[in-house]
């Protein structure tokens, strides 16, 4: 219910009506949806069609807890009560002190560690174009997917933040906690690709990770896309879910 909740008040925070997108040739044109009527989204107006798209996608996301708690509550009613010992446990004054650990200190950890302030990256400041929904403003759509995912999905992570390796300074795209073990991830966007100067420096940094025991599909995520070949929110989600759920 909190993360129904949580959602619900970010939606509340978006413009009203709804996102349509409609093919044009390569291209799509955006349109604003009261339900009734539609009005063009002007490419000036871009901020405006990626909150409608963000709205979107957490009312879709809000649908699908909404159905997961339905069918949790009538697996609930179906089940014996006899299978909810490991519930009784926690409430034993006895063993709820021996567990609490494994339960509150580091989620408390994690919320102080997300929350704190660190270095952030001050290079190209007018770069920060995409406001996101956890109120980072960050340099690309598809960081602003990223950030969104992983908000929505309560995974603690700082964009931009410090790390020093072999006495360089680099700054992640995303610093990320594991939810539960607390392990430290790194996850590295490269929205250039088919930039032959861009993608050099691209292998450079990723031998200087791999040379300090970051490395990819372990500990360091890597996206990657092309003017024609964008990242996708299904990529996304997919890596969410199979890195920290």
């Amino acid at each position: 219910m909190e993360q129904l909740n949580n959602i619900q008040k970010q939606i509340s925070q978006l413009p009203e009506g709804k996102l349509i997108c409609s093919r044009n040739e390569k291209r799509y044109k955006w349109y604003r949806s009261d339900g009734k009527e539609k009005t063009y989204i002007p490419k000036s107006n871009r901020a405006l069609a990626e909150q409608l798209a963000i709205k979107k996608y957490l009312l879709l996301k809000k649908e699908e807890i909404a159905q997961k708690i339905s069918a949790f509550d009538l697996y609930l009613l179906q089940y014996p009560q006899s299978m909810e010992k490991s519930e009784q446990l926690l409430m034993s004054s006895g063993y709820a002190e021996l567990l609490a650990p494994f339960f509150t200190s580091l989620s408390e950890e994690l919320s102080v560690w997300a929350t704190a302030e660190y270095e952030h990256n001050s290079s190209y400041m007018d770069q920060l174009l995409h406001k996101t929904v956890s109120g980072n403003m960050v340099r690309s759509k598809s960081e602003a997917m990223i950030d969104m995912v992983l908000y929505s999905n309560r995974i603690p992570f700082r964009y931009e933040c410090a790390l020093s390796l072999e006495g360089i300074t680099i700054f992640p795209d995303f610093t990320i906690r594991h939810p539960k073990t607390g392990q430290f991830f790194y996850w590295e966007h490269f929205g250039k690709m088919d930039n032959p100067a861009y993608y050099k420096n691209v292998y450079s940094k990723l031998q200087l990770y791999n040379s300090n025991g970051i490395v990819p599909s372990i500990n360091l995520i890597t996206t990657y896309e092309t003017k024609d070949n964008p990242l996708s929110s299904e990529i996304i989600e997919k890596l969410v879910n199979h890195y920290f759920m």
